[in-house]
């Protein structure tokens, strides 16, 4: 075997180690998400109550909304990040006992379910679409 060609199955077998690496960090965050708590649900299984208990008052702006609010995520990623922001979103919605969605319930439940690094990113949207911020500094903050 010669030096080129070894060294190239070993850069192969190194790339290979690492994705395979990589999807097994995604699939075992899944798993986890998947295991049920001290309650017996599953922290999907509160995303998917959430979404399906506020799922009749979302009118077409909203989602639009939404839609746009989560624009800033990777493609690849975006219907799972959709899916545990509207859950997050239902949740307040429900703990409100709101009997339909407002602009200022969705905001909310977008911050609450957004790690504190991609908040840039939603008041860059926010300011975009000339939303005043103000009365969501405190949970920014949080």
């Amino acid at each position: 075997m010669s030096g080129g060609f070894a060294l190239f199955i070993i850069g192969w077998i190194v790339l290979m180690i690492v994705l395979m690496s990589i999807g097994g960090f995604f699939m075992f965050r899944k798993f986890l998400k998947r295991m049920p708590k001290e309650d017996g649900k599953s922290t999907m299984d509160w995303e998917e109550y959430y979404v399906e208990q506020t799922a009749h008052m979302w009118t077409k702006d909203q989602k639009a909304l939404l839609e746009e609010l989560v624009s800033p995520v990777p493609e690849i990623f975006r219907d799972v990040a959709k899916q545990k922001i509207a859950g997050k979103i239902g949740q307040v919605a429900v703990e409100r006992k709101s009997s339909k969605m407002t602009e200022d319930i969705i905001i909310e439940g977008y911050i609450l379910a957004t790690p504190k690094r991609d908040h840039k990113f939603l008041i860059k949207k926010l300011k975009e679409k000339q939303i005043d911020i103000t009365p969501y500094q405190p949970l920014f903050e949080r």
